[in-house]
């Protein structure tokens, strides 16, 4: 479970038991269902990364556009407000530029939130190919969080941060990889394949 999930669970007790003591003890109901539920929604667990020369999927959700051009390939993967949050790096390599940018909070299923929205941008060089990917905030999600730094190595599958509720992650492929999901397709941080690197 990440570490912010026991906060937000520990400050909702507290709030119920306060108001359950001042004025009823039921009162505090709601408030101790929304401290289970944060416990819910900050779960990690963990994965099993596959082996080879391939990009899982940094998140959890549903491939909701695959948009290719001559220079990359971008998956697009929605968040919803039940899957897991907990992003991870989609190959082994050095994170060589984190850059964030403030934007709207457009609904994250749609495709203006890859211009528009408020994002933290990961470039990861890996032995002869560079994948970026966008954590986006959404409609709900106002808090992007990012555990590493430029200059930093990390592996396939290493958690790198999360977005707090419903958001999404966008992947650039470069021409050197091969699509292996298709859009509507749910995938798995750090277990599914999304795509496969071209044999030379």
């Amino acid at each position: 479970m990440v570490i912010t999930g026991l906060y937000y669970a520990l400050f909702l007790t507290g709030a119920g038991a306060v108001l359950g003591y001042f004025t009823r003890g039921w009162a505090g109901v709601p408030f101790y269902v929304l401290a289970v539920f944060c416990l819910w929604f900050f779960r990690d667990p963990d994965r099993v990364i596959p082996p080879g020369d391939v990009a899982v999927s940094p998140a959890d959700g549903k491939v909701v556009l695959i948009k290719r051009t001559p220079q990359f390939t971008r998956v697009c993967v929605f968040l919803n407000v039940f899957d897991v949050h907990v992003n991870r790096a989609p190959i082994a390599g050095k994170i060589t530029d984190i850059t964030y940018k403030q934007g709207k909070f457009l609904v994250a299923s749609k495709e203006a939130a890859s211009l528009e929205n408020e994002m933290n941008t990961i470039t990861i060089d890996g032995h002869g190919t560079v994948v970026k990917f966008s954590q986006i905030a959404g409609l709900i999600a106002r808090r992007i969080v990012c555990y590493k730094k430029p200059g930093e190595f990390v592996t396939a599958g290493e958690r790198v941060g999360l977005i707090k509720f419903g958001s999404r992650v966008d992947i650039e492929f470069g021409p050197e990889w091969e699509i292996r999901v298709a859009e509507g397709q749910r995938v798995s941080a750090g277990s599914s394949i999304l795509a496969a690197r071209k044999k030379a």
